[in-house]
């Protein structure tokens, strides 16, 4: 599976970059679950990569700083029972990650201001309210 991640059209990631790691996968299982490394670690070098542009790596290593270590984000895969399937599952979690961290920031919101009418209908259902209140209240005329 040495293939190029294709992350967005402008962002690939060369195989070479990426570093997979297998372990045994925790959980129950039968015979096999003893001698299959089946879990797979996916590790890609954020930080020292050659291949994000310089214009996204500031953006995407603020937006991933929480799961970074030393510039490096690693991705687990254990769901699937075959290794290969969780190679792949690896693979779309990664990419999906670093293409939510490198989409464009929101447009700024610009701030408004209640309209006229929003704030007539606010004042007279806050009128209206304290006459139901009002009107429940029992009198003490003894």
């Amino acid at each position: 599976m040495a293939e190029n991640l294709f992350v967005t059209g402008a962002l690939v990631i060369p195989a070479a970059e990426l570093r997979e790691r297998f372990s045994r996968s925790s959980g129950p299982g039968g015979q096999g679950v003893n001698t299959t490394d089946s879990r797979v670690e996916l590790s890609f070098d954020v930080a020292g990569s050659p291949s994000i542009p310089d214009t996204l790596r500031p953006r995407i290593l603020d937006r991933l700083s929480t799961r970074l270590v030393d510039g490096v984000v690693t991705v687990a895969a254990s769901e699937f029972r075959a290794q290969l399937a969780n190679r792949q599952a690896a693979r779309d979690r990664l990419a999906a990650l670093l293409r939510s961290a490198s989409e464009p920031p929101p447009p700024k919101r610009r701030p408004t201001r209640p309209s006229r009418a929003a704030k007539e209908r606010r004042l007279t259902e806050k009128r209206r309210r304290g006459e139901t209140k009002r009107s429940r209240r029992s009198s003490f005329s003894d």
